[in-house]
Protein backbone atom coordinates (compact mmCIF):
# COMPACT_ATOMS: atom_id res chain seq x y z
CA UNK A 1 0.00 0.00 0.00
CA UNK A 2 1.09 3.31 -0.65
CA UNK A 3 2.11 5.83 1.68
CA UNK A 4 -0.54 8.39 1.27
CA UNK A 5 -2.46 6.52 3.39
CA UNK A 6 -3.12 6.60 7.42
CA UNK A 7 -4.09 3.91 9.13
CA UNK A 8 -6.66 1.38 8.16
CA UNK A 9 -8.34 1.71 5.03
CA UNK A 10 -12.06 0.28 4.47
CA UNK A 11 -14.46 0.78 1.74
CA UNK A 12 -17.84 -0.96 0.24
CA UNK A 13 -17.39 -4.19 -1.23
CA UNK A 14 -18.99 -2.81 -4.79
CA UNK A 15 -15.45 -0.76 -4.14
CA UNK A 16 -13.19 -3.97 -4.37
CA UNK A 17 -11.58 -2.56 -7.72
CA UNK A 18 -11.75 1.01 -7.13
CA UNK A 19 -8.37 3.24 -6.22
CA UNK A 20 -9.21 4.65 -2.87
CA UNK A 21 -8.37 8.34 -1.78
CA UNK A 22 -8.19 9.36 2.20
CA UNK A 23 -10.22 12.65 1.16
CA UNK A 24 -10.11 12.24 5.42
CA UNK A 25 -8.58 10.31 7.64
CA UNK A 26 -10.83 9.17 9.89
CA UNK A 27 -14.76 9.58 11.51
CA UNK A 28 -16.23 12.75 12.25
CA UNK A 29 -18.75 11.20 14.17
CA UNK A 30 -16.90 7.88 15.82
CA UNK A 31 -18.87 7.47 18.36
CA UNK A 32 -20.91 3.64 17.31
CA UNK A 33 -20.55 1.38 19.64
CA UNK A 34 -20.12 -1.52 17.58
CA UNK A 35 -17.62 0.14 14.91
CA UNK A 36 -13.93 0.01 15.16
CA UNK A 37 -12.31 1.37 11.81
CA UNK A 38 -11.73 4.50 13.19
CA UNK A 39 -11.18 4.43 16.55
CA UNK A 40 -7.68 5.24 16.52
CA UNK A 41 -7.51 7.91 14.42
CA UNK A 42 -7.98 11.41 15.09
CA UNK A 43 -10.52 12.90 12.53
CA UNK A 44 -9.43 15.27 10.01
CA UNK A 45 -9.71 16.71 6.48
CA UNK A 46 -6.98 16.61 3.99
CA UNK A 47 -6.37 20.01 2.51
CA UNK A 48 -7.26 19.89 -0.83
CA UNK A 49 -3.29 20.43 -2.32
CA UNK A 50 -2.17 17.11 -0.16
CA UNK A 51 -5.07 15.55 -1.64
CA UNK A 52 -3.34 16.66 -5.19
CA UNK A 53 0.08 15.66 -3.77
CA UNK A 54 -1.57 12.26 -3.12
CA UNK A 55 -2.99 11.99 -6.51
CA UNK A 56 -0.06 12.88 -8.47
CA UNK A 57 1.81 10.32 -6.82
CA UNK A 58 -0.44 7.55 -7.12
CA UNK A 59 -1.49 8.84 -11.09
CA UNK A 60 1.19 7.00 -13.18
CA UNK A 61 0.05 3.42 -11.39
CA UNK A 62 -3.66 4.27 -11.87
CA UNK A 63 -3.55 6.08 -15.67
CA UNK A 64 -6.46 4.28 -16.85
CA UNK A 65 -8.78 4.15 -13.71
CA UNK A 66 -12.45 3.34 -14.21
CA UNK A 67 -13.42 4.30 -10.41
CA UNK A 68 -12.44 6.18 -7.30
CA UNK A 69 -13.42 6.16 -3.85
CA UNK A 70 -13.13 8.45 -1.37
CA UNK A 71 -12.26 7.34 2.06
CA UNK A 72 -12.37 7.67 4.92
CA UNK A 73 -15.65 7.24 7.29
CA UNK A 74 -17.73 9.80 6.29
CA UNK A 75 -16.19 12.16 3.59
CA UNK A 76 -19.08 13.72 2.63
CA UNK A 77 -18.90 16.30 5.55
CA UNK A 78 -15.85 17.99 3.59
CA UNK A 79 -17.69 21.38 2.46
CA UNK A 80 -19.37 21.26 -1.19
CA UNK A 81 -16.90 23.75 -2.85
CA UNK A 82 -13.80 21.67 -2.08
CA UNK A 83 -15.54 18.56 -3.51
CA UNK A 84 -16.62 20.00 -5.96
CA UNK A 85 -12.94 21.34 -6.66
CA UNK A 86 -11.89 17.57 -5.71
CA UNK A 87 -13.80 15.90 -8.27
CA UNK A 88 -12.54 18.12 -11.12
CA UNK A 89 -9.59 17.50 -10.54
CA UNK A 90 -9.80 13.89 -10.43
CA UNK A 91 -11.86 13.77 -13.87
CA UNK A 92 -8.81 15.84 -15.37
CA UNK A 93 -6.02 14.04 -13.79
CA UNK A 94 -7.94 10.11 -14.89
CA UNK A 95 -9.53 11.08 -18.27
CA UNK A 96 -10.89 7.62 -18.06
CA UNK A 97 -12.79 8.00 -14.78
CA UNK A 98 -16.68 6.81 -14.81
CA UNK A 99 -17.75 7.31 -11.18
CA UNK A 100 -16.29 8.36 -7.77
CA UNK A 101 -17.82 7.47 -4.53
CA UNK A 102 -17.85 8.81 -0.89
CA UNK A 103 -19.09 7.50 2.38
CA UNK A 104 -21.66 9.69 4.11
CA UNK A 105 -23.06 10.11 7.61
CA UNK A 106 -26.69 10.99 8.76
CA UNK A 107 -25.13 14.24 10.04
CA UNK A 108 -23.11 14.90 6.16
CA UNK A 109 -26.42 14.50 4.54
CA UNK A 110 -28.38 16.94 7.23
CA UNK A 111 -25.99 19.25 6.86
CA UNK A 112 -25.79 19.53 2.73
CA UNK A 113 -28.93 21.13 0.64
CA UNK A 114 -30.17 18.77 -2.05
CA UNK A 115 -29.38 21.80 -4.43
CA UNK A 116 -25.80 20.83 -3.06
CA UNK A 117 -25.59 17.56 -3.67
CA UNK A 118 -27.17 18.09 -7.52
CA UNK A 119 -23.87 20.25 -8.17
CA UNK A 120 -21.80 17.60 -6.66
CA UNK A 121 -23.99 14.93 -8.87
CA UNK A 122 -22.88 17.67 -12.04
CA UNK A 123 -19.67 17.25 -10.99
CA UNK A 124 -19.42 13.66 -10.88
CA UNK A 125 -19.97 12.28 -7.78
CA UNK A 126 -21.59 8.73 -8.95
CA UNK A 127 -22.69 7.08 -5.33
CA UNK A 128 -23.13 7.78 -1.87
CA UNK A 129 -22.68 5.81 0.64
CA UNK A 130 -24.92 5.62 4.07
CA UNK A 131 -24.55 3.50 7.22
CA UNK A 132 -28.52 3.12 8.23
CA UNK A 133 -27.86 0.32 10.21
CA UNK A 134 -31.45 0.06 11.88
CA UNK A 135 -34.87 1.90 11.47
CA UNK A 136 -35.26 1.46 15.09
CA UNK A 137 -35.64 4.78 17.06
CA UNK A 138 -34.41 3.03 20.20
CA UNK A 139 -31.60 0.85 18.84
CA UNK A 140 -30.07 4.01 16.85
CA UNK A 141 -29.80 5.73 20.35
CA UNK A 142 -28.40 2.73 21.92
CA UNK A 143 -25.69 2.31 19.40
CA UNK A 144 -24.72 5.80 19.92
CA UNK A 145 -25.93 6.98 15.84
CA UNK A 146 -26.32 10.25 16.42
CA UNK A 147 -29.80 10.23 14.97
CA UNK A 148 -33.09 9.79 15.23
CA UNK A 149 -35.44 7.40 12.80
CA UNK A 150 -36.77 10.33 11.57
CA UNK A 151 -33.14 12.17 11.01
CA UNK A 152 -32.62 8.99 9.15
CA UNK A 153 -34.73 9.09 6.78
CA UNK A 154 -34.68 12.80 6.09
CA UNK A 155 -31.14 12.22 5.55
CA UNK A 156 -31.40 9.30 2.82
CA UNK A 157 -34.11 11.04 1.06
CA UNK A 158 -31.89 14.14 0.30
CA UNK A 159 -29.40 12.07 -1.43
CA UNK A 160 -32.18 10.18 -3.32
CA UNK A 161 -33.74 13.95 -4.44
CA UNK A 162 -30.19 15.12 -5.26
CA UNK A 163 -30.42 12.00 -8.34
CA UNK A 164 -27.61 10.60 -6.76
CA UNK A 165 -27.43 6.90 -6.26
CA UNK A 166 -27.78 5.79 -2.62
CA UNK A 167 -26.69 2.45 -1.52
CA UNK A 168 -27.50 1.81 2.56
CA UNK A 169 -26.30 -0.53 4.72
CA UNK A 170 -27.92 -2.67 7.24
CA UNK A 171 -26.75 -4.36 10.17
CA UNK A 172 -28.48 -8.14 11.35
CA UNK A 173 -28.04 -9.15 14.88
CA UNK A 174 -27.48 -5.54 16.00
CA UNK A 175 -30.30 -5.64 18.15
CA UNK A 176 -29.48 -8.98 19.17
CA UNK A 177 -32.19 -11.64 19.74
CA UNK A 178 -34.85 -9.77 22.38
CA UNK A 179 -35.92 -7.05 19.43
CA UNK A 180 -34.87 -8.80 16.11
CA UNK A 181 -38.29 -8.85 14.90
CA UNK A 182 -38.78 -5.05 15.82
CA UNK A 183 -35.52 -4.01 14.59
CA UNK A 184 -36.14 -6.07 11.28
CA UNK A 185 -39.14 -4.71 10.37
CA UNK A 186 -38.87 -0.79 11.84
CA UNK A 187 -35.90 -1.20 9.45
CA UNK A 188 -37.65 -2.65 6.29
CA UNK A 189 -40.18 -0.12 7.38
CA UNK A 190 -37.64 2.67 7.00
CA UNK A 191 -36.06 1.81 3.67
CA UNK A 192 -39.47 1.98 2.31
CA UNK A 193 -39.66 5.54 3.43
CA UNK A 194 -36.16 6.56 1.88
CA UNK A 195 -36.41 3.79 -1.40
CA UNK A 196 -32.88 3.73 -1.87
CA UNK A 197 -31.11 2.29 -5.24
CA UNK A 198 -29.03 -0.32 -2.96
CA UNK A 199 -29.42 -2.01 0.19
CA UNK A 200 -26.83 -4.34 1.52
CA UNK A 201 -27.28 -6.56 4.87
CA UNK A 202 -24.04 -7.10 6.99
CA UNK A 203 -24.05 -9.16 9.68
CA UNK A 204 -22.83 -8.16 13.28
CA UNK A 205 -19.44 -8.98 14.11
CA UNK A 206 -18.10 -7.78 17.32
CA UNK A 207 -14.65 -6.73 17.69
CA UNK A 208 -12.71 -6.05 20.66
CA UNK A 209 -11.96 -3.06 21.75
CA UNK A 210 -15.81 -1.79 20.71
CA UNK A 211 -18.55 -1.04 23.46
CA UNK A 212 -20.54 -3.35 21.96
CA UNK A 213 -17.89 -5.90 22.59
CA UNK A 214 -17.45 -5.14 26.25
CA UNK A 215 -21.40 -5.70 26.90
CA UNK A 216 -20.87 -8.74 25.14
CA UNK A 217 -18.45 -9.73 27.46
CA UNK A 218 -20.38 -8.45 30.26
CA UNK A 219 -23.31 -10.53 29.24
CA UNK A 220 -25.24 -7.69 28.57
CA UNK A 221 -25.89 -8.56 24.86
CA UNK A 222 -26.25 -11.50 23.07
CA UNK A 223 -25.20 -12.40 19.30
CA UNK A 224 -27.96 -14.33 16.97
CA UNK A 225 -27.33 -17.85 16.12
CA UNK A 226 -27.09 -18.53 12.25
CA UNK A 227 -30.71 -19.60 12.28
CA UNK A 228 -31.70 -16.54 14.25
CA UNK A 229 -29.76 -14.51 11.56
CA UNK A 230 -31.42 -15.71 8.82
CA UNK A 231 -34.86 -15.16 10.50
CA UNK A 232 -34.06 -12.22 10.77
CA UNK A 233 -33.23 -11.66 6.75
CA UNK A 234 -36.31 -13.37 6.42
CA UNK A 235 -38.45 -10.67 7.80
CA UNK A 236 -36.55 -7.92 6.51
CA UNK A 237 -36.97 -9.00 2.94
CA UNK A 238 -40.89 -10.09 3.93
CA UNK A 239 -41.53 -6.64 4.81
CA UNK A 240 -39.41 -4.48 2.09
CA UNK A 241 -41.84 -3.19 -0.42
CA UNK A 242 -39.82 -0.38 -2.02
CA UNK A 243 -37.96 -0.82 -5.45
CA UNK A 244 -34.38 -1.76 -4.78
CA UNK A 245 -31.19 -3.95 -5.41
CA UNK A 246 -30.64 -6.08 -2.32
CA UNK A 247 -27.60 -7.80 -1.18
CA UNK A 248 -26.06 -9.42 1.32
CA UNK A 249 -22.75 -10.36 0.10
CA UNK A 250 -20.36 -8.79 2.58
CA UNK A 251 -18.20 -11.48 4.23
CA UNK A 252 -19.72 -11.23 7.29
CA UNK A 253 -22.82 -12.55 6.03
CA UNK A 254 -23.82 -16.60 6.90
CA UNK A 255 -25.77 -16.80 3.37
CA UNK A 256 -25.07 -14.80 -0.19
CA UNK A 257 -28.71 -13.41 -1.37
CA UNK A 258 -28.89 -10.77 -4.02
CA UNK A 259 -31.88 -10.01 -5.97
CA UNK A 260 -34.12 -6.93 -7.06
CA UNK A 261 -36.93 -6.20 -4.98
CA UNK A 262 -39.94 -6.18 -4.75
CA UNK A 263 -39.64 -8.54 -8.19
CA UNK A 264 -37.97 -10.93 -6.42
CA UNK A 265 -38.54 -11.44 -3.16
CA UNK A 266 -39.91 -15.07 -3.62
CA UNK A 267 -36.95 -16.21 -5.04
CA UNK A 268 -35.03 -14.71 -2.24
CA UNK A 269 -37.06 -15.61 0.97
CA UNK A 270 -37.19 -19.53 -0.34
CA UNK A 271 -33.62 -19.12 -0.83
CA UNK A 272 -33.59 -18.00 2.74
CA UNK A 273 -36.04 -21.01 3.60
CA UNK A 274 -33.97 -24.07 1.66
CA UNK A 275 -31.11 -22.97 3.94
CA UNK A 276 -33.10 -22.64 7.13
CA UNK A 277 -34.17 -26.51 6.04
CA UNK A 278 -30.72 -28.38 5.23
CA UNK A 279 -28.65 -25.82 7.70
CA UNK A 280 -26.16 -24.61 4.77
CA UNK A 281 -24.66 -22.11 7.15
CA UNK A 282 -21.06 -20.28 6.26
CA UNK A 283 -18.60 -21.06 8.73
CA UNK A 284 -17.25 -18.88 11.14
CA UNK A 285 -13.77 -19.32 10.17
CA UNK A 286 -15.01 -17.48 7.23
CA UNK A 287 -16.53 -14.82 7.82
CA UNK A 288 -14.95 -11.31 8.52
CA UNK A 289 -15.39 -7.80 8.09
Amino acid sequence: MLSIYEGSIWRPPSESRSLILQATVGCSNNTCTFCCSYKNKKFKIKPLEQLRADIYLVEPHYKHVKRIFLADGDALVIRTQQLTDTLDFLYEVFPQLERVGVYASPQNLLQKSVDELVLLKEHGLGIIYLGVETGLDSLLTKVKKGVTRQQMITAGSIAVESGIPLSVTIIIGLGGPELSEKHAKETASLLNSVSPDYVGALTLMLVDGTELYNEYRRGEFTLLTPEETLQEMYWLIEAITCKTVFRSNHASNYVPLGGDLPEEKDRLLQQIELVQKKGMYKSELLRGL
